[in-house]
């Protein structure tokens, strides 16, 4: 399942969302939630889904070109054989130590650059990050970036705060949506502007013409 929780499903779509819009101009930047990933060929039982995952060098839509198509899940000897080299889980009561144990030593194994775990109930953030040889925990998030993503972590504030390389905060779908109808009612505005400047031309090159003055000479 996606979630066990309201709570989980929101951060969850909080993350990706956000990060389908920090990527949304680079069409080599894909984006996924909840997306099997298969790391092995012929290894069918050998899969994870992430809830989100970022993998740089590989194309938004289907990778066989199909436009429009969305992938069914990432199969990586079909990907060009690159892993995701972001990914991020987060935590709900249902989640065991074990499972989250197995999934770290599967995200260690199979190429993943950073790892970040979540646990929304506790505001606790843990990450990893890939040395020269293994995933290596983060100590200080304080003075950490996200080398591929750019992102930081506010993990004084609680909730969790992530903010984008232009310092701006990640923005939950109703903070998108209300900043989404401000832009909507300032462009209007301008539009309104636009139209009563032009209506004002209008009526002041009639006013020249009635005065025998042609506005095209002035």
């Amino acid at each position: 399942p996606m979630s066990d929780n309201t709570k989980q499903f929101e951060w969850i779509v909080l993350i990706k969302k956000n990060l389908d819009l920090l990527f949304q101009d680079d069409p080599n930047v894909f984006v996924a939630g909840d997306l099997l990933w298969y790391p092995v060929e012929g290894k069918v039982d050998l899969r994870v889904a992430p809830d989100a995952m970022v993998v740089f060098g590989r194309p938004k839509g289907d990778p066989l070109g199909v436009n429009g198509a969305a992938r069914g899940s990432y199969v990586q000897h079909r990907e060009g054989n690159i892993p995701p080299q972001v990914v991020f889980e987060i935590l709900s009561p249902e989640n065991t130590q074990r499972e989250m144990d197995k999934k770290l030593l599967f995200y260690d194994r199979y190429g993943v650059e950073e790892y970040y775990l979540y646990d929304p109930d506790t505001n606790r953030l843990r990450g990893w990050l890939r040395n020269e040889i293994f995933l290596e925990e983060i100590e200080d998030f304080s003075i950490y970036a996200s080398p591929r993503l750019g992102i930081r972590f506010d993990v004084i504030s609680n909730p969790m705060q992530i903010h984008r390389p232009t310092g701006e905060k990640f923005l939950s779908y109703d903070e998108l949506d209300q900043q989404l109808q401000q832009e909507r009612s300032r462009a209007d505005q301008e539009r309104s502007r636009a139209d009563q400047a032009e209506q004002r031309a209008n009526e002041l090159a009639e006013r020249l013409r009635q005065m025998g003055i042609d506005p095209d000479q002035i």
